[in-house]
């Protein structure tokens, strides 16, 4: 993608790379958007990385993405809707979401608490993307009517492996020949 300088049209939540600590943009500065990849932006602004969700892009002039639940009645967390939410999560580098890649392990709810407990991977054990993605998964899931808490961690055990993908991620990035 060739790089293009916009201006925020208010402040705007994102989150340094790789760090993944949380920032505001303010209204008016000027951005560098470098990538444009899963529905994510990564911009440039004051000499730091920075990563903007979807569901903020009109703060940069881009179609915002929406994420809506609807919420389920008997006031409980929908366990279909956590996984509808991680699915809307794309790595980084490749254009796929994180359940297709089999980089989300478990997911467990607590009830009682609001909870959401999700052990995920990464591709490997070095990724400096690995913040920024747990922060991908903490925002979107909060998003999913009854969720208080997200809690991820980060696990290694087993190592992932392609074979962890589901076959239409395979196809995707090109590993079925």
């Amino acid at each position: 993608m060739k790089q293009k300088m916009v201006t925020t049209e208010r402040d705007c939540k994102a989150r340094l790379v790789p760090a993944g600590n949380p920032t505001v943009i303010p209204e008016g500065e000027f951005v560098n958007i470098t990538q444009e990849l899963g529905g994510n932006y990564t911009v440039t602004w004051r000499g730091n990385m920075y990563r903007i969700d979807g569901t903020d892009a009109g703060a940069i002039g881009r179609k915002a993405m929406t994420l809506s639940f609807d919420a389920p009645e008997d006031g409980n967390i929908s366990e279909q809707q956590v996984w509808d939410a991680l699915e809307t999560i794309f790595d980084p580098e490749i254009p796929i979401n994180l359940v297709s890649l089999g980089l989300i392990y478990k997911v467990e709810i607590d009830q009682g608490t609001g909870s959401v407990n999700i052990d995920m991977t990464l591709t490997a054990p070095g990724c400096g993307m690995g913040p920024v993605l747990v922060g991908d998964v903490e925002y979107r899931v909060a998003m999913v009517p009854h969720v208080k808490n997200v809690n991820v961690e980060l696990v290694f055990d087993p190592a992932w492996s392609r074979d962890m993908m589901s076959e239409e991620a395979q196809l995707e990035a090109g590993l079925f020949f």
